[in-house]
């Protein structure tokens, strides 16, 4: 991952939230908060929270005198989740970095993180920050996605791309959203880190979406990609946008369409 893979900046967390969150993140929030609620936690910190698709999923689910850390590396993101959600006194937003939480050790019975494990500089380094702050016999649940092949959008939008910028194509979705999906490092990491019980299941949800531009829209107004897309084409982030949603369209036809998403979640012991 490169330093500005983590510069969700400007208005790409709106678009993130208005774009993204519906095509491939609210499944996969929908079954991490169910995940996370069978735990009955008590107390919970979710780390890379982003724009706050799973604190929305799992504020309702738990109990009435549960705490609820959000945290975010990323200040804008985390305002703009916080700004999403209503009022709730077991809730507290911070920011913080995966890897050097300023929480005390053994503070929370669950750990839970949504898609960020790919964005930490050093996951190793992440993993055992989470155990530290876990109670012994505590959870980290997390999920990642899997290879981009398995990621029929993403997979469009980055082959289309290429074919605008041969010479230097955005690799952002590779490289980071979905570059860390093999199951034997990530359990090798979480193991080396001190965790034990670690249970890895694969599962694949539908990406729908009411036209081709809609994907198109999501991965490069909502995500790095923008950025990569305007540094190798100032002015041309339109372009690059009709490039990516024609591939679309050419695949899956003009109207409503839907493909596979896929992405590994896992469950540790600390």
């Amino acid at each position: 991952m490169l330093e500005k893979d983590k510069l969700f900046v400007g208005s790409i967390p709106e678009n993130y939230d208005h774009y993204m969150v519906p095509l491939i993140f609210e499944p996969f929030a929908l079954d991490l908060a169910r995940r996370a609620a069978s735990l009955s936690p008590g107390v919970v910190l979710e780390t890379a929270a982003g724009t706050g698709v799973v604190t929305r999923a799992l504020a309702p689910k738990l109990s009435s005198g549960a705490r609820y850390i959000i945290s975010d590396l990323n200040q804008p993101m985390l305002d703009y989740a916080a700004s999403q959600q209503g009022f709730d006194s077991r809730l507290e937003w911070r920011q913080a970095d995966a890897l050097a939480l300023p929480f005390e050790n053994a503070a929370f019975d669950l750990v839970c993180c949504q898609f960020g494990a790919m964005f930490f500089p050093n996951r190793i380094s992440g993993y055992r920050e989470a155990k530290r702050v876990l109670k012994p016999g505590g959870h980290f649940l997390f999920n990642v996605w899997d290879r981009i092949e398995e990621n029929v959008f993403a997979d469009d939008v980055t082959n289309a791309l290429a074919t605008m910028f041969p010479d230097d194509p955005p690799r952002f979705l590779v490289r980071t959203p979905h570059g860390y999906h093999d199951k034997a490092l990530i359990r090798a990491e979480l193991e080396e880190a001190g965790f034990s019980h670690v249970v890895i299941e694969t599962k694949a949800e539908q990406s729908r979406a009411s036209s081709p531009r809609i994907p198109a829209l999501a991965y490069c107004h909502g995500t790095v990609l923008r950025s990569e897309i305007e540094a190798r084409a100032p002015g041309k982030l339109d372009v690059a946008t009709d490039c990516a949603a024609s591939a679309i369209a050419d695949r899956h036809g003009d109207g409503e369409i839907a493909a596979k998403i896929q992405a590994h979640v896992i469950m540790a012991v600390a």
